[in-house]
């Protein structure tokens, strides 16, 4: 009956004869079967010419339109030591709330009384400074005396000079009469010895004269001691300028030099002061950071580290914490080939995980269970999965998104494009071609006016 074998049995045996044969053989069965599949084939053709929505489908999640308003975690500034928890986990906290206290871990922090200390260094310094100041103070006055005293002496030294110089010029002319003087004498002597020697004058008169030279002379060598005197008081008086020129002139950069190294130890107590101010600043701020806040209000996810007398390093998370106010977003992924399709302000329906629904990607008016969303952000470099981020906000001219939606829940995006026929998106699809590119209507407008 397979007709497997050459040998037909239909050639020696007419099967029409049997029950069976004519209840089966008779039967159009065929007909019909080829009826179902030429109609599937009209509705298929007629399907093939069906709208089709272009779209772009991504994975994504949860999450929040605002940076601040997304989970964090609560971080301590210094290291240190858990000691007591004043939060559980679900509780709500406002903003400058005391999550937990902890203690120092570092063996240059442990006094009790470093604050107080580091203000006492404080005000020594600052007296040391005033100290310093005085000290600049009485040597800037000590260098104005000995200026003073300088001009003082260097006067009276000039005076004593001019003096010199007068005397000098007095002897000078003593010493000229005195020079006259000899030579009179010399003259009157010589002629007493001549009119003595003719006779005409007494011995007496010789010798009176002869004394009179020898006094004349004497004082002659007189006038001239006094003279060589008054030249080497004059030698004195400018050496003793120079003298007090020098004298002075080290006493005065003695003192300034002592004013100097004054001046220079007080900048260096400021300098000191202000490091210790800092310190103290510094100190302060630290123990106030021995109470874990709230950075702001919100609901205490999960205690990341727990226990007492756990120590942790700066910037280890300690606690998650959720916002109080959020706005809800979704975040989804879309492939390299399909980022120059999407811009900002588009429409994007979402699917999120938890809510049931029927959805059409090619025919979203028939879709049921998703919601409305528009394009506010999409990433300029791409991440690490490979695609390209894009941030989506709720539409405000769609259903309100569902109230107890989660950050952190997955969603399914679908991006409309152009409607095309089925046939033409089948064709894409096994050519693996990209949907159509397109530039909304928006922009093409706005190109249009700046042509114009």
């Amino acid at each position: 009956m397979l007709n497997i074998s050459h040998n037909s049995v239909n050639k020696y045996v007419d099967l029409n004869q049997f029950k069976s044969t004519q209840k089966i053989f008779n039967k159009p069965y065929y007909k019909q079967f080829n009826k179902f599949l030429l109609a599937m084939a009209i509705i298929a053709f007629i399907v093939l010419f069906l709208p089709w929505t272009q779209n772009i489908t991504g994975q994504g999640q949860v999450t929040t339109l605002k940076p601040n308003q997304r989970p964090q975690t609560i971080q301590s500034q210094i290291p240190g030591r858990i000691e007591e928890w004043y939060v559980n986990e679900g509780d709500f906290v406002k903003q400058g709330d005391t999550i937990m206290r902890i203690s120092e871990i570092k063996s240059e922090y442990f006094d009790d009384k470093l604050v107080e200390r580091t203000s006492d260094q404080i005000v020594a310094k600052s007296s040391s400074v005033g100290a310093y100041q005085g000290k600049v103070d009485a040597l800037n006055r000590q260098v104005a005396a000995l200026l003073n005293e300088q001009k003082l002496k260097y006067q009276q030294t000039q005076n004593k000079l001019m003096q010199a110089h007068l005397k000098v010029k007095s002897d000078s002319i003593d010493l000229e009469a005195a020079k006259t003087n000899i030579e009179i004498a010399d003259r009157q002597f010589n002629r007493t010895q001549t009119l003595q020697d003719e006779g005409l004058k007494a011995v007496k008169d010789v010798e009176e004269k002869r004394l009179k030279l020898q006094e004349t002379q004497a004082k002659l060598i007189s006038q001239e001691n006094k003279y060589l005197a008054s030249k080497n008081e004059v030698i004195n008086a400018q050496i003793e300028l120079s003298r007090i020129n020098a004298e002075y002139v080290d006493k005065i950069s003695k003192s300034q030099s002592d004013m100097y190294t004054a001046q220079s130890s007080g900048f260096d107590a400021e300098a000191q002061v202000t490091k210790l101010e800092n310190e103290y600043t510094n100190y302060v701020k630290r123990n106030s950071l021995l109470y874990v806040t709230a950075p702001q209000s919100g609901y205490i996810n999960k205690a990341l580290t727990g226990g007492i007398g756990i120590t942790f390093k700066e910037g280890e998370a300690l606690v998650g914490i959720m916002p109080q106010q959020y706005d809800l977003a979704v975040e989804t992924y879309v492939r390299p080939i399909d980022l120059p399709l999407l811009h900002i302000g588009e429409k994007v329906r979402v699917q999120f995980d938890g809510w049931p629904a029927i959805v059409f990607s090619g025919w979203p008016n028939a879709s049921y269970g998703t919601y409305g969303a528009k394009i506010v952000a999409i990433e300029n470099f791409i991440s690490d999965n490979g695609k390209y981020r894009v941030l989506l906000a709720p539409d405000e001219t769609d259903y309100k998104w569902p109230e107890a939606i989660r950050v952190g829940s997955g969603a399914y995006t679908i991006a409309l494009l152009e409607d095309v026929p089925i046939w033409f998106e089948l064709w894409r699809q096994i050519n693996s071609f990209p949907p159509n590119y397109y530039q909304p209507q928006g922009n093409s407008e706005t190109a249009s006016k700046k042509d114009n």
